[in-house]
């Protein structure tokens, strides 16, 4: 009776903990610890510019404490399929004029991720950045966004804090083999509309004050000092608040890394930003505002937090209104 009683309370064991690996992401950040302890029971997907240092040897250094560092970034996560991250976005013709870097369709979205090797699974998703800088973890925002826009479930989406660089200064080994040449069969299951802002939701804040805007670009270029080519006029949209790329994330030790929730509530008070009120996060293209919506969102739990993937470049391109030092 014993051994039966042990043999049962094992197998409990075993289902709790099949089910606890299948069942999804602890959280929308991960470490490299709990990646590596989970590598098995997830999709690994790595995000950067191109596929180039995807196999490349990593290379670290020491800093003047005697700290290792990642030098310069190389390598993946083993058993990582490649999403390059200049394809995720599309470019739509509006108004007869061609926006780039917009929104794709489900269609679109979904033939980039089969092409890189994703299929329909229960395991769960971790995204992967090389997590060099803001903007390399702000491709991870963006592909999160998406993969939640396009039906994939909070539980079953994360992202690896730090990215490829704190994994390696975990201690973890990377691979440098070439990104696998598998079709997948990954597809969109619905479009959640509630974490998008449209254009006209976005000129009906505007008008009414409704809604807090939340400028997620360098200082410079929400003052108007800097104006990125693709953008019609320069500043920011009437109302909007600033909360930068300087502010977004920190850097430890050649990782760039985001916060937790109690420093987010201290870096919104000081920016005179709100953490609950009806949000909408934009910058150029919707890269880097995807971060801001991401730490509103996801790690803030605002759920009334959308993201205008439309940004600037749709908003000046169509002739609307800016408020800049020029003005």
């Amino acid at each position: 009776m014993k051994l039966v009683k042990h043999l049962i309370a094992a197998g409990i064991a075993g289902s709790v903990a099949q089910f606890a690996a299948a069942a999804g992401v602890p959280a929308p950040l991960v470490s490299p610890q709990w990646l590596k302890a989970h590598l098995s029971d997830v999709t690994v997907v790595d995000v950067r510019e191109g596929t180039k240092g995807f196999t490349a040897q990593p290379e670290l250094g020491k800093d003047k404490k005697g700290h290792t560092v990642v030098k310069m970034t190389g390598g993946h996560v083993p058993g990582a399929i490649a999403v390059d991250f200049d394809k995720i976005r599309q470019n739509k013709v509006e108004d007869g004029k061609t926006i780039k870097a917009q929104l794709p369709t489900a269609e679109y979205f979904a033939k980039v991720l089969d092409s890189a090797g994703l299929n329909k699974s229960d395991k769960p998703i971790v995204i992967v950045p090389t997590g060099q800088t803001v903007d390399t973890m702000d491709m991870a925002t963006r592909l999160y966004f998406q993969l939640r826009y396009f039906g994939e479930p909070a539980a079953k989406v994360a992202i690896l804090n730090g990215g490829v660089n704190a994994w390696i200064l975990a201690g973890n080994e990377v691979s440098t083999a070439p990104a696998p040449s598998a079709t997948g069969d990954w597809t969109a299951s619905r479009e959640d509309k509630s974490i998008l802002a449209t254009i006209d939701e976005v000129k009906q804040g505007v008008h009414q004050g409704s809604t807090q805007f939340i400028d997620a670009r360098p200082t410079p270029q929400y003052l108007g000092i800097v104006t990125k080519p693709v953008n019609k006029s320069g500043g920011h949209l009437p109302g909007a608040k600033s909360f930068p790329t300087d502010a977004i994330v920190r850097d430890i030790d050649g990782a760039t890394q985001f916060m937790t929730r109690a420093d987010y509530e201290r870096i919104f008070r000081a920016y005179d930003i709100s953490t609950h009120a009806p949000t909408v996060t934009y910058c150029n293209t919707g890269h880097l505002a995807s971060g801001a919506w991401f730490v509103s969102h996801e790690i803030l739990r605002n759920p009334h937090a959308k993201l205008y993937a439309g940004s600037m470049i749709e908003w000046t391109n169509l002739g609307n209104p800016t408020v800049g030092l020029a003005d």
